[in-house]
């Protein structure tokens, strides 16, 4: 039986422009595109409300937030992979990179830093399988290179399991993300209630973690992407160094590059920034590194990533519509150019053939309010 859904008088945002509209979507895809303010019978009118791509999450650490929402507090993972897909569909993502570290310290249980991936990516995907999930779910390997496991980690997971993406993680203190040992302090201090004995234990055991498996570590990494046949991502970039390298290595994005050197420095390479949400919205980053609003204004941003607030990715993408006077581009960093950087050619734009992955968005001053979510055609939110 044939399943339709009709979103009529409509302000849609194709590639490169807006038009008031109707979409058709016909057993999952985009099926017909027409302009005009029509409504026709059965359709529904979403009075010039934007209607737009599912959004798309490259990395997010949100579903850490559901495994354990207190310290130390293992909720059953079934149910917060679930709720985890219900918050990232009611807030209009339709397609996410769930986020796995992969590289661990297993010699000093003090640490919290045990190995966990495989067994919580065989859950995601038995609920995917299962047909438990509104929403589509890849897998984001996070590689830790400065880790004991990582090696062996790695060669649990192959080409089956639905890897998009292997990031480049070096938190070597000193270097990249906190490469200001201050601002170290504070988080890791505040977050594991570290004394500062404890703190400059922990700097000592991870210099010495780099300095005997980084490079190897790194190697194991970027040949894991290839054998998986997942895109390789770098992150925290901090100088033009550190971009050549991943450069070399073939990354097709960078997460978050810490200054505007290494910005400039990855497009230059033709390698796509990707910022958070959070910063942009916030107006800087928390870790005191460069602000997503410069590199807006610099043509130095490619795409946004909720990181750990899913709401602000659509936010995000309206900031950057207002900032930069096309609201069409802003919302391609949240869609069409992330599908781009991992290879999904399938969605991420509203045209015909597409999946059916669209989000109804009422525009309330500079924010937007949800009016409605489609994942392959079916109403997720």
């Amino acid at each position: 039986m044939t399943r339709e859904t009709i979103l009529a008088n409509a302000t849609l945002v194709l590639p490169g422009e807006t038009l008031r509209g109707t979409v058709r979507l016909v057993d999952g895809k985009i099926a017909d595109i027409a302009p005009g303010s029509a409504v026709p019978q059965g359709a529904e009118d979403c009075g010039g409300d934007l209607v737009m791509p599912g959004l798309i999450e490259l990395h997010t650490d949100n579903l850490e937030r559901h495994i354990e929402p207190r310290p130390k507090v293992d909720w059953p993972h079934a149910a917060a992979i679930i709720a985890h897909d219900a918050e990232l569909a009611s807030v209009g993502i339709t397609t996410v990179f769930d986020a796995l570290r992969v590289g661990s310290v297993v010699s000093n249980a003090k640490a919290n830093y045990g190995e966990y991936a495989r067994a919580l990516a065989d859950e995601i995907l038995g609920l995917r399988d299962q047909g438990a999930l509104k929403i589509s779910h890849f897998l984001h390997l996070r590689a830790e290179v400065c880790s004991e496991t990582l090696v062996e980690e790695l060669d649990k997971f192959g080409p089956a399991d639905r890897i998009g993406i292997v990031s480049l993680m070096d938190h070597t203190p000193g270097e990249r993300q906190f490469r200001d040992v201050t601002q170290l302090r504070k988080y890791v201090m505040g977050k594991h209630g570290m004394s500062e004995a404890e703190f400059e234990t922990h700097i000592a055991v991870q210099k010495d973690l780099s300095a005997r498996n980084g490079a190897v570590h790194e190697a194991a990494a970027v040949a894991a992407a290839r054998r998986y046949g997942a895109v390789l991502a770098s992150h925290d970039d901090t100088d033009v160094g550190h971009v050549a390298r991943s450069a070399e290595h073939g990354a097709h994005f960078a997460e978050f590059p810490t200054t505007v050197e290494a910005a400039q420095a990855c497009n230059d390479h033709g390698i796509k920034v990707m910022m958070g949400a959070p910063n942009l919205i916030r107006g800087g980053s928390h870790s005191g590194n460069v602000a997503a609003s410069d590199l807006a204004r610099a043509e130095l941003l490619d795409i946004i990533s909720s990181d750990y607030v899913p709401s602000s990715l659509l936010s995000a993408a309206l900031m950057l519509g207002d900032l930069w006077g096309d609201l069409a581009r802003g919302i391609a960093t949240v869609t069409s150019a992330p599908a781009q950087a991992v290879g999904l050619s399938d969605r991420g734009r509203v045209e015909v053939g597409a999946r059916a992955d669209l989000v109804r968005v009422a525009r309330i001053g500079t924010a937007g309010a949800l009016r409605g979510v489609w994942a392959q055609g079916l109403r997720v939110a």
